[in-house]
C-alpha cells in the first residue's frame, strides 16, 4: 500500500504511526545558545574526534570507515564522512554527528557533550535564561569533575618536589626513573595528612559533595559526613582517557604502617570506570593504531619501564583483569579485522600477520591465573594474541633493572602464543605418565588448540599436542575435530566468545536503520539521488533537486527525508550561505564545508528521529563519483556535476513518466464537451516539454 501525503507533518506522521507511534522530540540545547552549539559542530573536527577511538582507512570519495566502537564486528561497517560532519554504522544503524558520537562514546548527556567539545576547540559558551536541563544532569557536571582531576594532577606533581616526598623520589629512582620520567608520566605525589587535597580544591571553588563524586575526597567520621583525602602518603600515577584527559589517579603506598592496600585507585565514578581504561594508552594509541601492535603489562612501572625502553605501545589496566570491555576499546584501536592466519609470525622481524596483542606476566601461580583470564577473552579478538613471560620471573620493570633498556624488547620477542602457553601450564600440572592425566590433558587442551584460526598452524599443535601427551595423532585428531564440532553449535558458550556479525543469533540486536533496504531499482535511484542532495547540496541544486518535487518519491522515507529537505528550504539555501561565509572572510573550499554543515544540521532539526536517523545514513552513503587523477579522493568537479545532473534528472523523468501516465488515462476517460478536459490536455503539454527539457539538459 503506498501512501500519499501532502507536507511534512503529514509524511513524519504517517511514519511515526508506522513504527508504532514515534513521537517528535526535537533538540534540546538545554541552556546553551543554538549559534554556539553550531560552532562547535562546525569546529570540531569530526575524523579527528573519532580517529582518537577508531583507526579510520579510507573507503572512497570523502569516506572513512573502521570498526564500528558500539557493537562488535570483524569487518569494518562503520564509515565517516568529514566534509559532512557525520557518521553512521551500517552495521548497527547508530549514528549521528560529532556530538552525538561524543554523547554515545563518553556516556554523556547533550549539554555536556557540547561542553567537552567547546573546551577542546575553543569555542566559549553562552548560556541562555531558562530552558529545561537534558536528562536531569545539570550542564558541567562531567566537566567539573574532569576539571578537578586536572587541577589534582597539577598539585600532585607539584608535591612531588616537596621535601615530604623524599620517599616517594627515591621509589622512582630504586627502579630506574629519573625526573624527566615522572615528568613524562605526571607522576605526583600526594602528602600526608587528611584534608590537604581538599583545601586546595575548596579554594578553587568545589563543592564537597563534587570532592566526593570526583574521587578524590571520602566521607568519614563519626557522624559519616567529615570529607578527607583519598590518597595520602602516597605516589601517584594520573589515569587518562584515550584524549588525554585525566579521569582518575592510581596510588602506591610507601609507609611500611599504611594500613591500606599497595595500590588504591580512583573509585567508579561518573568519568572514571576502572573497566574501560588503559592505563598509557593517551601515550600509547598512536602507534599502536600505526603498528597494529599492543603490549598488555601489569603495573604503572611496567609500562613506565616498557615506554624507556621503546616500547611505546605498552598499557596496564587499572586494578581489575583484562575483560571485555578492554578488548573493545583495543579492537578499535589496532583495526582488529578478521584475518585466517592472523597471529602467524614470519619474517626477520618476527612481526604477526594481521597486528598482535602480547600479554606480559609474572611467572608465578598469579601471573598463570592472570594468563588463562586473558585467553578467555582470546577469542573476541580477530588477531592473535601472545604471551612473554619472563624465565626468571622478573616483570618488565625489573627487567630493565637487570638487563637494561634490551630487556624488555628480549622478552617480547620470545614470545609465544597465548594458546600455547594455556597448553602447556593446563598440563604442567598434571601427571602425564599415568592414562588418567593423558586423558584428562587431551580433555582441557583439544578445545584450545581447536580454536587455532590458523588450519596449518592448527594441524601442526595437534601433532604436538599428541607428542606432548604421548598419545596416537589419530587420538588427538579426533578429539580436536570434535572439540571444533562443538565450539560451531550455536548454543555453545566458548570462552566468553561473541559471534561473529554475519552469524549472529536470534537473541542479537536487530540494526536500527532510518533507511529500509531496498531491492527495486526505482527505489535505489530514489536513494542515490537523495544521497546527491544531502552530500553535495550545491550541485543538487545545480542540477535541479528543488524543483522534483515530493511526488517524485514513491518510497515512504525516502519522500519524508525530500520533505524535510523542501522545509529547510531546499538546496537552494546552501550557495546563499556559502556566500555568506567567503564574505566572512572563508576560502571557498571551507566557506561551503560550513554552508554544508549548517544547512544540514537545519533539515535534520527538522525531521523526527526515523527520518533524521535516515538523513545520517544518507550523509555517508558511498557513491560512485570519480576522482581527480593523482589527488587521492578529491572529487571531480565536473565529474560530480555530471553525476548529480545524470540521477536527478532520470529520477525527474521518472516522476514525470508516472504522471503523465495518470494524466493520459484521466484525459481518456473524459469527453471534449466536460469542464477541466482542455486544461488537462494543457498541463499533459507542459510536462512534456518539461520532459525534453530535461533530457536535452542531461
Amino acid at each position: 500500500m503506498r501512501h500519499v501525503f501532502r507536507g511534512v507533518a503529514g509524511v513524519q506522521q504517517a511514519l511515526a504511526q508506522d513504527v508504532g507511534g514515534l513521537a517528535y522530540d526535537g533538540p534540546v540545547a538545554g541552556l546553551i545558545r543554538r549559534e554556539d552549539i553550531e560552532a562547535v559542530r562546525e569546529r570540531a573536527r569530526i575524523e579527528d574526534v573519532v580517529g582518537e577511538h577508531v583507526t579510520l582507512k579510507n573507503a572512497g570519495v570523502g569516506s572513512l570507515k573502521g570498526l564500528c566502537p558500539f557493537h562488535d564486528e570483524r569487518t569494518p561497517s562503520f564509515h565517516v564522512r568529514p566534509q559532512l560532519g557525520y557518521w553512521h554504522c551500517f552495521g548497527c544503524g547508530e549514528g549521528g554527528d560529532v556530538i552525538t558520537f561524543i554523547e554515545k562514546i563518553n556516556h554523556l548527556g547533550f549539554a555536556e557533550a557540547v561542553e567537552y567539545l567547546a573546551d577542546r576547540t575553543g569555542v566559549q559558551l553562552r548560556y541562555e535564561e531558562g530552558g529545561a536541563v537534558r536528562r536531569g544532569v545539570e550542564p558541567g557536571t562531567r566537566q567539573r569533575l574532569m576539571d578537578a582531576n586536572r587541577l589534582a594532577e597539577a598539585w600532585f606533581r607539584e608535591q612531588l618536589a616537596t621535601p615530604e616526598a623524599q620517599a616517594g623520589r627515591d621509589f622512582l629512582t630504586a627502579r630506574g626513573f629519573d625526573r624527566h620520567a615522572a615528568a613524562h608520566f605526571g607522576v605526583g605525589y600526594a602528602p600526608a595528612g587528611w584534608d590537604n587535597l581538599a583545601r586546595h580544591l575548596r579554594g578553587a571553588g568545589y563543592t564537597e559533595a563534587e570532592l566526593v563524586d570526583s574521587g578524590l575526597c571520602s566521607r568519614g567520621g563519626q557522624d559519616g559526613r567529615r570529607v578527607y583525602d583519598r590518597f595520602r602518603g602516597r605516589l601517584i600515577w594520573p589515569i587518562r582517557d584515550v584524549t588525554g584527559a585525566t579521569v582518575g589517579f592510581g596510588a602506591r603506598k610507601l609507609a611500611e604502617d599504611d594500613q591500606g592496600p599497595k595500590y588504591l585507585n580512583t573509585p567508579e565514578t561518573p568519568v572514571f570506570h576502572k573497566s574501560q581504561v588503559l592505563y598509557g594508552l593517551d601515550l600509547a594509541k598512536r602507534e599502536v593504531a600505526r603498528s597494529h601492535r599492543i603490549v598488555v603489562v601489569e603495573g604503572y612501572t611496567d609500562v613506565m619501564a616498557a615506554h624507556l625502553s621503546g616500547v611505546t605501545t605498552a598499557v596496564a589496566t587499572c586494578g581489575t583483569a583484562f575483560g571485555a570491555d578492554h578488548v573493545r576499546v583495543v579492537r578499535r584501536l589496532l583495526g582488529d579485522i578478521d584475518d585466517p592466519a592472523a597471529g602467524v609470525v614470519t619474517g626477520q622481524g618476527r612481526e604477526a600477520r594481521g597486528g598482535e596483542v602480547i600479554f606480559t606476566f609474572d611467572g608465578d601461580a598469579a601471573g598463570q591465573k592472570a594468563a588463562l583470564r586473558a585467553y578467555a577473552e582470546d577469542q573476541r579478538f580477530a588477531t592473535q594474541t601472545f604471551v612473554a613471560v619472563d624465565p626468571g620471573g622478573l616483570d618488565p620493570c625489573d627487567l630493565r633493572m637487570k638487563e637494561g633498556d634490551q630487556g624488555i624488547p628480549r622478552l617480547l620477542s620470545r614470545r609465544v602464543p597465548l594458546f600455547e602457553f594455556v597448553i602447556r601450564t593446563s598440563l604442567s600440572h598434571l601427571d602425564l605418565d599415568t592414562p588418567e592425566g593423558r586423558v584428562r590433558g587431551l580433555r582441557s587442551a583439544a578445545p584450545v588448540v581447536a580454536g587455532i584460526r590458523d588450519r596449518a598452524l592448527k594441524r601442526e599443535y595437534t601433532r604436538r599436542l599428541a607428542g606432548w601427551l604421548g598419545l596416537p595423532d589419530a587420538e588427538v585428531h579426533s578429539a580436536v575435530q570434535a572439540a571444533e564440532r562443538r565450539s560451531q553449535q550455536p548454543s555453545a558458550v566458548r570462552g566468553g566468545q561473541w559471534p561473529a556479525d554475519d552469524t549472529a543469533g536470534p537473541d542479537a540486536a536487530a540494526p536500527v536503520r532510518g533507511l529500509p533496504p531496498v531491492t527495486d531499482p526505482v527505489e535505489q535511484l530514489e536513494r542515490e539521488a537523495l544521497a546527491v542532495i544531502v552530500q553535495f547540496p550545491v550541485a543538487a541544486h545545480q542540477a535541479g533537486a528543488d524543483e522534483l518535487g515530493a511526488d517524485s518519491f514513491g518510497q515512504l522515507t525516502h519522500r519524508a527525508v525530500y520533505e524535510a529537505v523542501a522545509a529547510a528550504g531546499g538546496t537552494g539555501e546552501v550557495p546563499g550561505l556559502v556566500q555568506q561565509a567567503v564574505a566572512a572572510g572563508m576560502g571557498e573550499q571551507e566557506a561551503q564545508r560550513r554552508a554544508t554543515l549548517r544547512w544540514l544540521q537545519q533539515v535534520r532539526d527538522g525531521a523526527i528521529g526515523l527520518v533524521e536517523a535516515a538523513i545520517t545514513e544518507l550523509a555517508v552513503a558511498p557513491l560512485p563519483l570519480p576522482t581527480i587523477r593523482g589527488r587521492g579522493t578529491e572529487v571531480d568537479a565536473l565529474g560530480l556535476d555530471r553525476y548529480a545532473k545524470g540521477v536527478l534528472s532520470s529520477l525527474a523523468i521518472m516522476g514525470i513518466n508516472r504522471q503523465l501516465v495518470e494524466m493520459r488515462s484521466r484525459h481518456r476517460r473524459m469527453s471534449p464537451q466536460d469542464e477541466g478536459y482542455r486544461e488537462l490536455f494543457s498541463q499533459i503539454a507542459a510536462l512534456e516539454q518539461r520532459r525534453m527539457q530535461i533530457r536535452q539538459g542531461a
